[in-house]
């Protein structure tokens, strides 16, 4: 067996798992060792710092004084066990802790999942009319901002304080970590048909997430006033205890959404995928104008 070989696979796909990098790093330092190599392996571990012809002479002239059968080196067996142990876990799943996102991702195509973003700028209503079309047209409403809070708040999240800050200023969360949790939430939710709120918020979000998940099927885009946009932000920042809902904030979140989301909808635009909804009216107005779109497309 080429153990060589099967650490380099080992390696690559233990990089980003902090829950194997201590058998990583003991496998890396002991099989740097020529002698314990050796021991494992049965083959010679060419030293960089040995002409070829005078290693093999070594190794010949060693391996003539020693016995045919040396005794195995203890650390030589905990080493292999440590590596086999790790490729076992990786790639036998267990009934409880398989990895539902790895087996479920192929499953995440545009001939199987309707896909249909959400934009609009803070305030627009989004999450409103959202939650009239679950309940009449049978999506799942998946919203990026509740979803980036919710792992913010969970306890012992290692990118909790970095979502917490970039919120605080207004700015975009780093697009692997909203994939990564809109891609969690898909598989985890047994639907086909998502709306996602909130998310692209950039352009290269969009591309990324298209690429890596799955394809969009349209775009809403809720078209609301600026000034209405912050009334209405205010008025629930007085219940809602975000920490975004300030007037500071709110600020910034319009800066960031202009220069960063009208590009996502003229892209989008290109395509012949957007429909815009003027949305400055009352709730029920703006769904009158949105529920008939759903209906030529889904029903």
């Amino acid at each position: 067996m080429n153990f060589k070989k099967y650490f380099v696979i080992y390696k690559q796909i233990t990089q980003n798992n902090q829950r194997l990098k201590t058998n990583l790093l003991f496998a890396r330092y002991f099989f740097s060792s020529s002698k314990n190599y050796l021991a494992v392996t049965g083959k010679p571990k060419k030293h960089k710092h040995l002409a070829k012809n005078k290693w093999l002479e070594k190794y010949e002239k060693t391996n003539r004084k020693k016995s045919r059968s040396p005794l195995v080196d203890p650390y030589a067996i905990i080493a292999v066990f440590s590596v086999l142990f790790s490729a076992y876990y990786i790639f036998i799943p267990k009934e409880k802790g398989k990895d539902k996102m790895s087996v479920s991702r192929a499953n995440l195509s545009k001939d199987d999942v309707t896909v249909v973003f959400v934009l609009g700028g803070p305030g627009s209503g989004k999450g409103t009319q959202c939650a009239k079309l679950v309940q009449d047209f049978g999506f799942v409403h998946l919203s990026a901002g509740d979803l980036l809070r919710e792992e913010q708040e969970r306890k012992g999240s290692e990118f909790g304080e970095l979502i917490r800050n970039y919120i605080k200023e207004g700015k975009i969360v780093p697009m692997e970590i909203t994939i990564a949790l809109l891609e969690k939430a898909m598989i985890e939710n047994d639907s086909n048909r998502f709306l996602i709120d909130g998310f692209p918020r950039a352009l290269d979000q969009a591309l990324q997430f298209e690429k890596e998940v799955v394809e969009s099927t349209s775009i809403l885009f809720f078209d609301c006033p600026e000034e209405v946009m912050l009334q209405r932000l205010l008025k629930r920042g007085e219940t809602s205890g975000r920490i975004d809902d300030n007037i500071e904030s709110i600020k910034k979140r319009f800066v960031t959404f202009k220069s960063t989301s009208y590009p996502v909808v003229e892209h989008y635009r290109t395509l012949n995928k957007v429909h815009t909804i003027p949305c400055a009216d009352d709730v029920n107005v703006v769904y009158s104008k949105v529920k008939p779109i759903f209906e030529e497309m889904f029903q």
